[in-house]
């Protein structure tokens, strides 16, 4: 099991580190709520949007399945402060942090 374990893990960390986005299209959506989700190896999160007036109000993690990286969670205050998910990743937890902006970025995704 171990085995077929590693090379799964090692692929998703590998496509992390790649990872790139792309400015929110806010403009494209109503005063609602949405949902996004993303995962890569072992990390993963789901994450809930409210965009009201074209502007990212609030987030919410509905689920980080993580290592270490439970503080990344801060980052969604960057996301609101800026309405961007092109903010620094918290150190110390890259990968988680690279997860959740993707899940928010993929809310805006219609």
């Amino acid at each position: 099991m171990f085995v077929f374990v590693v090379p799964k893990l090692e692929a998703g960390l590998k496509e992390l580190d790649t990872l790139e986005f792309a400015p929110l299209n806010l403009s494209e959506l109503d005063d609602d709520s949405y949902e996004g989700s993303f995962g890569a190896g072992i990390v993963s999160a789901t994450v809930r949007v409210v965009v009201y007036g074209h502007e990212t109000k609030s987030t919410e993690i509905v689920k980080h399945d993580h290592g270490k990286g439970n503080t990344a969670k801060k980052i969604t205050a960057s996301v609101i402060e800026n309405q961007s998910v092109e903010v620094d990743v918290i150190s110390g937890t890259t990968y988680s942090s690279k997860v959740i902006l993707k899940a928010i970025q993929n809310t805006t995704k219609r």
